[in-house]
């Protein structure tokens, strides 16, 4: 990168040079300086005296002043544009060969760092608020040359920060992401988190057998972050010997879940034991558990495009009123019903006995603001409780479309003009259950919506099957699950439909929603009665007839796949520090290695079809 100046150190992005600094002569003698600084301070010894120290290092940061600006000049020449391969990328770099070659022109020449000067300043001041006024690239080669001259460290053990993926770019950038995805994860994109990007960056400093130790938060197992991370780290020879999936951070003042992930680039035997959560297992997959029978990861399925979405972004609770409110602005102006309607979010779906929603929103869709305006009382409304918050946030189409949803959710309400009837999720739940709810209003990106209304539909998503690999493949918000449409929905194999199908989800949803309503439960109340094994089947019929439906739903959903040979042996079990009433370890080991085998079999048939982007885009909720 230093000789070619360029990020990516290919050969075909070798360019000639009159900067006239011998790299590798450099960076020997900054190796023999490091390791003469490493020696044990000795006043009374003249060549390890704190003096001579103090002379070496400053020799040390003489000698390396020019890498340093050459190697800042890689970083942001290429940061400035989130370093996507292209013709702009080549452009500036090719800007920084002509810039370098004015900074250091050789003893005949009159340097000129101006040129340079203003690739640094626009490449690495930050393009968000932060509290840098420029990004400090730490060089390895330039910090550590006696350790990289050898390949690396032989290992690495930390704590990298946390940062949720989409909070990314609102706190360093969408140019600073972009640079992680092209720097780091080769082009994987994903709304991964930073410690997987860290974890990338950690092995890649490490000697061809070297080792990694780190803790991180549980996510690093989980949806982008982990096939970002783990999953790529594994494909280039990284073998995982030891992890924690999820334990609660030791201390009251955290609220968080961490996991912890031992490794190496060395060849280890398979006669070497592996441990997952203190236990020993054969292998340890990328989801921080014993691996089963079949390898790999699941596909994005095409079959399943155009079905599950986001809800709508909303970003303003000057849209939300009152149903009274609602009622009186209709009232005074009927208009006003076009653009007012009930608000379902997972609170009230996962709460409320018949599921519906407690509150109205303001929606004017995709109308211009001179559109809303007919609009008196709703456009007032937004104008002066949204209108100042959405000022300030630095999505600028955000800013300056301040009356719509900052995630107005286009595919979904395409996808479901048709229905009356669709099913939905809270995407952060303990249930993983979707309930059957109208059409008619606005539904929170909190939730997960398919567009159907088909019954057997309901049976397969209200299955064991589906809530495991939910589980497996998605995420975890403490206690929760946190559904992923693009992680779950998209690569989960969904069986044939039938008549027996239709039927238990038919019964399912008029049974639950009739003990529900009479009881005054909502579906998480009912669902925690339903797996609290304290609660005999002889001690409540309502919970013993939910478990009784969940069995023989299980059962046809397993037959529809033609699995019904596999036990399910229902009771009380945990998977992921989860208890509930569903199928046993060892049905569940085989039913997810099942569903892995059938995605990866559908996933060939579609030969170079491009995985489905079928969901509105995944909400950044900066």
């Amino acid at each position: 990168q230093l000789k070619r100046q360029h990020i990516d150190p290919d050969p075909a992005n070798d360019q000639r040079s009159l900067f006239e600094l011998d790299v590798d002569a450099v960076l020997a003698q900054a190796a023999r300086l490091r390791r003469q600084l490493a020696t044990e301070v000795d006043d009374k010894d003249p060549q390890r005296s704190a003096t001579t120290k103090r002379r070496q290092w400053r020799a040390y940061q003489d000698l390396t002043d020019q890498l340093t600006d050459v190697a800042d000049g890689v970083v942001a020449a290429g940061l400035r544009l989130g370093g996507k391969p292209g013709k702009a990328l080549r452009e500036a770099y090719e800007n920084l060969h002509i810039a370098i070659e004015h900074a250091y022109p050789g003893p005949d020449g009159e340097p000129d760092s101006s040129m340079l000067d203003g690739i640094l300043d626009a490449g690495l001041t930050p393009t968000v608020d932060t509290d840098y006024a420029r990004w400090k690239p730490l060089h390895w080669i330039l910090a550590v040359p006696d350790v990289m001259e050898r390949g690396g460290f032989d290992a690495i053990i930390g704590n990298p920060p946390f940062l949720g993926g989409q909070k990314l770019t609102g706190t360093m950038g969408a140019n600073a992401r972009d640079w992680f995805v092209h720097a780091l994860a080769d082009g994987k994109k994903g709304s991964a988190d930073l410690v997987g990007y860290f974890f990338l960056r950690a092995m890649s400093l490490l000697i061809g057998q070297g080792n990694l130790g780190l803790v991180a938060t549980n996510t690093i197992a989980q949806g982008d972050t982990r096939e970002v991370g783990l999953d790529r780290m594994v494909a280039d020879g990284f073998t995982i010997v030891r992890a924690i999936q999820s334990r609660s951070w030791p201390a009251a003042s955290a609220n968080l879940e961490y996991a912890t992930v031992w490794g190496s680039l060395r060849a280890i035997p398979a006669s070497v034991p592996r441990v997952a959560d203190e236990v020993v297992v054969e292998r340890i997959s990328t989801l921080l558990e014993p691996a089963g029978r079949v390898g790999g990861t699941p596909m994005r399925l095409v079959e399943n495009a155009r079905t599950a979405f986001f809800g709508c972004y909303v970003l303003g609770m000057g849209f939300v009123l009152e149903f009274e409110e609602a009622a009186t602005w209709t009232e005074a102006d009927s208009r006003n019903a076009e653009v007012l309607f009930p608000y379902l979010n997972g609170e009230d779906l996962n709460s409320r006995p018949d599921a519906s929603p407690s509150r109205s929103v303001i929606d004017f869709n995709d109308r211009s603001e001179i559109e809303a305006k007919d609009y008196h009382l709703p456009y007032t409304r937004v104008f002066e409780c949204v209108k100042p918050e959405r000022l300030k946030v630095k999505i600028a189409f955000r800013r300056d479309r301040w009356w719509q949803y900052a995630a107005r959710a286009p595919k979904l309400r395409k996808a479901i003009a048709g229905l009356d009837e669709v099913l939905v999720i809270a995407l952060v739940s303990k249930t993983v259950m979707a309930m059957r709810v109208s059409t008619k209003q606005v539904f929170s990106h909190k939730l997960g919506v398919f567009a159907t209304d088909s019954f057997s539909d309901q049976a397969v998503l209200s299955s064991s099957l589906h809530q495991t690999w939910a589980i497996k493949y998605g995420s975890t918000m403490r206690s929760d699950v946190n559904y992923s449409p693009s992680d779950v929905f998209s690569t989960f194999p969904r069986p044939e439909l039938n008549e027996r199908l239709a039927e238990v989800g038919r019964t399912l949803d008029t049974d639950r929603r009739e003990i529900m309503l009479r009881r005054d439960l909502g579906l998480t109340k009912l669902y925690n009665l339903v797996n609290y094994p304290g609660i005999a089947d002889s001690a409540d019929a309502d919970v013993a007839r939910m478990r009784e439906i969940h069995v023989e739903l299980d059962q046809a959903v397993m037959d529809a796949y033609g699995w019904g040979g596999v036990p399910l042996e229902h009771g009380f079990h945990t998977y992921r520090q989860m208890l509930r009433w569903t199928v046993s370890p060892t049905a569940r080991v085989e039913i997810l290695d099942l569903l892995l085998e059938e995605n990866h079999r559908r996933a060939a048939t579609q030969g170079d079809a491009p995985p489905p982007v079928d969901t509105d885009d995944e909400v950044d909720e900066e």
